[in-house]
């Protein structure tokens, strides 16, 4: 009789630890993949934010269909800003042609070492294309005294010390290249080492 109710509880014990050891094991790899596959979706979904300015590029619309970026087309001109020389300066102005838009910033090394290669790029193709520095994370004497020293007053620098047009092309580096094609539709963003490249993405542009 001591055996069979000594058995039950053995019985009962085991059949128990079995149930927790199967809960364990279930609510740790639900969990577990709740937690490693939920981050994915955010990360993907955020990392679009950081070329915001691409959007535009329509995606591929079907032959005869209006492209779904045209409005966002139009409006990435649609800027208005102060040149260190105290001249207004209107985005819109600049439809028509391939533009190069440089985002630097004075104290920046890159930038210096980006300043040869883009300048030569503005006067290779000055009847072509537009380039156009957007100065921006310092004051202005800061600004034209680079201007000045890196042999950069053959086009026009924006003094964007409010940050405005950084932010329009969701820029956040210095340094930074956006290149627009004659629509206005950015076909690059990013850091050219050297400006290195620059020219051939200029001259893809203009066929």
């Amino acid at each position: 009789m001591r055996r069979q109710r000594t058995a039950r509880p053995l019985a009962a014990t085991a059949a128990l630890l079995a149930a927790v050891v199967l809960a364990g094991c279930g609510g740790s790899g639900s969990g577990g993949s709740a937690q490693d596959s939920s981050p994915e979706p955010a990360a993907s979904a955020a990392a679009p934010a950081a070329d915001a300015p691409s959007a535009p590029a329509g995606g591929s619309a079907a032959p005869g269909a209006a492209s779904p970026g045209a409005e966002n087309l139009a409006s990435t001109l649609q800027f208005k800003g102060t040149t260190l020389d105290g001249a207004a300066f209107d985005g819109t102005t600049l439809a028509g042609k391939p533009t190069v838009l440089w985002f630097w910033a004075p104290w920046c090394p890159t930038c210096k070492g980006q300043a040869k290669e883009t300048a030569r790029v503005a006067a290779e193709y000055a009847d072509r294309a537009n380039v156009v520095g957007v100065a921006g994370l310092d004051r202005k004497d800061a600004m034209r005294t680079f201007v000045a020293d890196n042999g950069l007053d053959g086009f026009p620098h924006l003094a964007d010390e409010s940050g405005n047009v950084w932010r329009k092309f969701a820029v956040t580096q210095q340094s930074t290249y956006v290149v627009l094609d004659a629509t206005g539709r950015p076909t690059h963003t990013g850091v050219l080492r050297g400006g290195e490249g620059l020219a051939d993405k200029v001259r893809e542009l203009l066929g």
